[in-house]
């Protein structure tokens, strides 16, 4: 039993018999470095929105610290500025973070089966893109201590970051605010041209998104209803429609 466990994890580590060793964890820390950076400045510039939606400092500390996702705090910070109902801001955060949903469930397969809830729960709490993609990377079974470590690097500099906007967002000229809130839409775009540049079926559902979200605005019977319940509606027609018309080819695994 005890060369399986040991098999289990490659840094040697047995979670039944509570003998981690801190090697995965210091491991997590060094690969959390680059990704707290990026985190620190894309936060940055998502301070600026939350300033912009009214958000302390300390509400925009804790909005970053609990949810951890740029497109959800965006859509949220989005719909606080529109003034959009509690029932709208909860439907769209879980829309945009319904992809947590399936990276938890593939990262559940690389834990031990002996894994505690606990530790199962707080694995699952940190998981984002970056830490998702660092953690998969790793051979066999994933230590979690592997990932708690790179999150503790990660999530501190995500939600320090957004504070900071705000903060800046109140101390500096509001030409100055304006400028730094186009850095948030930078980021957006350096997100979907790339992706844009692989897949034209992915370039033209980006344009229909901008022609949609626009006519939304401005035909009679969608113009009525509020901004939140727009780009919920908008959000589940294209997705819907494009995971019904191009649905993604499944790959084999030759893992």
């Amino acid at each position: 039993m005890e060369r399986v466990q040991r098999m289990t994890y490659p840094a040697g580590a047995v979670l039944g018999g509570r003998t981690l060793r801190p090697s995965a964890f210091f491991a997590g820390v060094r690969a959390g470095v680059p990704i707290g950076l990026g985190y620190f400045a894309v936060s940055f510039s998502l301070g600026i929105a939350a300033r912009s939606a009214g958000l302390t400092a300390f509400q925009a500390l804790l909005a970053s610290a609990l949810e951890l996702a740029s497109a959800g705090e965006y859509a949220a910070f989005t719909l606080i500025a529109a003034g959009a109902s509690l029932w709208e801001m909860a439907l769209m955060t879980l829309i945009t973070n319904a992809r947590y949903l399936l990276m938890s469930c593939a990262l559940s397969q690389r834990l031990s089966p002996d894994t505690p809830l606990s530790h199962r729960l707080l694995t699952g709490w940190f998981i984002t893109d970056e830490l998702f993609a660092v953690s998969s990377a790793q051979p066999g079974r994933l230590d979690p201590r592997y990932l708690w470590g790179a999150a503790a690097v990660a999530a501190p500099c995500w939600s320090v970051g957004t504070a900071l906007g705000v903060l800046a967002g109140n101390l500096l000229p509001l030409r100055a605010v304006s400028a730094l809130s186009v850095a948030l839409y930078g980021m957006f775009l350096a997100v979907i041209v790339p992706a844009g540049r692989k897949s034209r079926v992915l370039a033209a559902l980006v344009l229909v998104c901008f022609a949609a979200s626009w006519a939304a605005a401005v035909l009679p019977l969608l113009s009525a209803l509020s901004a939140g319940s727009r780009t919920i509606l908008l959000t589940l027609v294209i997705a819907g429609g494009a995971a019904l018309l191009f649905p993604v080819k499944e790959e084999a695994d030759h893992a």
